[in-house]
Parts: C-alpha cells; sequence; structure tokens
C-alpha cells in the first residue's frame, strides 16, 4: 500500500519508507462530529464511454481504503462528460467532500476544479494535462513533463547540456517541448532548438535535417569535393573520392528529444542515418510510449526513455487481482495512490496541504511522487535503454524525491 517517504534532516542518508499498511494511527481519528471533514469523494466516469476504465479505478481506490480507520468514499459519476464532472463535483462538495479524487481526463477536471478550488477542497486528478494544474489541484497522471525532467537531469550530470528536440506539432508535442524548455532552464543549461512538425514523413525528415544542420555539415565536405575535381587531374579526382567517404561533423547537439510514435518511428532509425545522428555522437530520447514499441525498434538501440520502473507495480497488481480476479489496467493506479495519499494525511481537520505538499512525497504504485505547492507533481521514474532485444534499466528509479539534484 502507499507510503511516506522519511528523510533525515540534514543528511544525504535517508530511512526507508514507512509503511502506512496497517490500521490508520489513533492519533489521525477525528473527534466526534469530525467524520465529514475525512469524506473523501471520487469523481469517475461509472456510466457512458469510458465506464469500464471508471469502474477499474474506483475498485482500485477501494482496495486502497480497505483499511481499519479509513476515510469513507463517496463515489460520484461524472459521465465521462465536463458538465457531469461539475454535476459530480457539486454534489461532492454538497456531501461534505473534504478531498475530492479525480475526474479522469483533462475537461473533466477543467470543469469540477473551479468549484472545488472555490470551496478550498483539494483535488488529486487523474489526468496527465499538467495545464490543469493550479494550487490545490493536482495532476496524477504521469506526464511528459516529468519524464523529460528526469532524462535532462540525467544528461547533465553526463555534462551533455546541448539538447534539441524534434516534436509533433500537436497537443502532445506541445507539452514535450514545453518540459524540454522548462527542465533546461531549471538546470541552467542552454535554450534547446525545438523543432515542431506535421505529422508526416515528409515533415520529419525535414525536421532532423533542419535541425542536425545537416546541409551546413555536409555542404564544407561537397565544397572540398569541388574544389579537389575542379583540378581536373588524378590527384584531385582521388582526393575527391577520400572525401567523399569522410564523415560529417558532428550535429550541434549532445541529445535529441524525439516526439515520434507508433508506426512513425519506423522511419526514424533510417533518417537518423542518413542525416549522421548516430548514437554514438547524440543521445536520441524519446517519451515512455516506446516501452510498448522497444521490442520491434532494433534500429532506436542506445535510445533513452523514462518510465516507472515495472516491478513497482507488483503488489499493487497482485492485491488488485487477488481481491477482483482480473488483472488492473493501467490507469488504475492513479485512483489506488490517490486514495492511498487521502489515507495517508487524513487528519481530524480533513486533508490539510502542508500535509499533501510534504518534501518527501509519497511511495505509490508507480513508485515515488511529491505533489508540489503549485500543483505540479514529481515522480521518480527509472531510465531505460533501448537495445536489440527490447530495453533494459540503465538508471533506477531514486531511492527519494528529497535528494539534490532529482
Amino acid at each position: 500500500m502507499l507510503s511516506a517517504c522519511v528523510a533525515e534532516p540534514g543528511s544525504s542518508r535517508y530511512a526507508a519508507p514507512t509503511p502506512l499498511d496497517g490500521p490508520t494511527r489513533p492519533g489521525a481519528l477525528p473527534p466526534p462530529g469530525a467524520a465529514s471533514a475525512r469524506r473523501v469523494a471520487i469523481l469517475l466516469p461509472l456510466t457512458g464511454q469510458n465506464a469500464e476504465v471508471g469502474q477499474a479505478m474506483l475498485k482500485a481506490a477501494q482496495l486502497s481504503l480497505d483499511q481499519p480507520g479509513a476515510p469513507k468514499l463517496d463515489q460520484q459519476d461524472t459521465g465521462g462528460t465536463p458538465e457531469g464532472a461539475a454535476n459530480a463535483a457539486r454534489a461532492a462538495l454538497a456531501a461534505g467532500a473534504g478531498i475530492i479524487l479525480g475526474p479522469l481526463t483533462a475537461a473533466e477536471t477543467a470543469a469540477a476544479a473551479p468549484l472545488a478550488r472555490a470551496a478550498g477542497v483539494p483535488m488529486l486528478a487523474f489526468t496527465s494535462d499538467a495545464v490543469q494544474a493550479q494550487p490545490g489541484v493536482w495532476t496524477l497522471g504521469i506526464t511528459p513533463g516529468q519524464q523529460v525532467r528526469r532524462l535532462v537531469l540525467a544528461l547533465q550530470a553526463e555534462n551533455k547540456t546541448r539538447l534539441a528536440a524534434v516534436v509533433p506539432d500537436n497537443p502532445f508535442g506541445e507539452a514535450l517541448a514545453t518540459g524540454l524548455l522548462t527542465a533546461t532552464s531549471s538546470a541552467g543549461m542552454p535554450s534547446p532548438n525545438v523543432v515542431r512538425t506535421p505529422s508526416s514523413f515528409s515533415g520529419l525528415n525535414d525536421a532532423l535535417k533542419s535541425v542536425s544542420d545537416y546541409g551546413g555539415r555536409r555542404g564544407a565536405l561537397e565544397a572540398q569535393q569541388r574544389s579537389a575535381r575542379a583540378t581536373n587531374d588524378a590527384d584531385g579526382r582521388r582526393t575527391a573520392a577520400e572525401i567523399g567517404r569522410r564523415a560529417p561533423p558532428p550535429p550541434p547537439m549532445d541529445a535529441l528529444l524525439l516526439g515520434a510514435s507508433g508506426a512513425q518511428l519506423n522511419q526514424v532509425a533510417p533518417l537518423l542515418a542518413f542525416y549522421d545522428i548516430s548514437p554514438g555522437r547524440v543521445r536520441i530520447l524519446g517519451p515512455a510510449t516506446w516501452a510498448r514499441d522497444a521490442r520491434r525498434l532494433p534500429g532506436m538501440a542506445g535510445a533513452w526513455y523514462a518510465a516507472p520502473e515495472p516491478g513497482a507495480r507488483t503488489g499493487f497488481e497482485q492485491q488488485y487481482a487477488t481481491r477482483f480476479n482480473m488483472a488492473a489496467r493501467d490507469f488504475t493506479s492513479l485512483a489506488y495512490d490517490a486514495a492511498g495519499i487521502a489515507r495517508a494525511v487524513m487528519a481530524p481537520e480533513g486533508y490539510p496541504v502542508g500535509s499533501l505538499t510534504r518534501a518527501e512525497g509519497f511511495a505509490g504504485a508507480d513508485g515515488l511522487l511529491a505533489l508540489l505547492p503549485d500543483g505540479q507533481v514529481r515522480r521518480g521514474l527509472a531510465i531505460f535503454e533501448i537495445d536489440l532485444t527490447g530495453s533494459h534499466i540503465v538508471q533506477p528509479a531514486p531511492k527519494t524525491l528529497a535528494a539534490p539534484g532529482v
């Protein structure tokens, strides 16, 4: 179950996570009449197009709160629409919710969050759209910004500071670009060269040619070849041939973030080779979605992506399967963690923001996470490297989020 990571002040050593999977501490139980302040509301699409996801997430939240002394769970159906989410939030607040878990999507969150903020009730939303984050509203979905931050810090440790990105011209690509710009700025690194491109082969081709300065790098060699051929003798022809076999100078970057995914990834490897963006010179980076495609990407060997360690979910998945006789879906861990956080910080007066935003964070089903005062969420992710058979971990997830540089 969810646990707290306790930092040892003034030291680089940290205590082991404190388990909170037993009965709630007696001191956390409220006095008579304070039960409403502890009420936990969860807003999910229990009907409609996403009902199957919503029902699975409800089960996960119930599993997390299946402990003596845990707060009561008040389920509210959003129907999967913004209007439904707003109505569900009103109903939850009218019933005395002390904290709101959910809703699921960015649109639903945008509709429900103003109501929760106006009432002074914290919200742990399940969307991965960091745009919805604000003081009092946290987005628990694993975001592109969290992934990029982890990769940037790892590159900085290797003194790789010249970064570039080729991302699709859509909301996902913009989230990657924003994450990269924010992470490099926070790390004091030079501003990266970001190229946004249509999701087409020609767009990707042009973007990689541009970001790698292929024309300038190859152009210098071609000029030397023309000069050698202009001599019109055997020595000049031999020199021109030798120049033609030379590799161009390295690209003007240490690492390249690519927002390509799915079928488009099969086009990336040959283009990288054509524009002399070799793994030995440039570290290729990608989003966590590459995990599902890694076995089909031998041409991307050496590329990195950041994602939760798979082993972190084992305990949660076993509990879920035992309780409900079915496998846990991907998103269910968000509801499990949100409910666990509520249970961990429960106090007589409700759910204090100071407890929610404690620096050491929480140990959840997908690893460590910390809620920041501005609504952003910091996660402890591992770094994976693609190899010829799939991928492997090259940097494990951090043991604490309170350490410098995490």
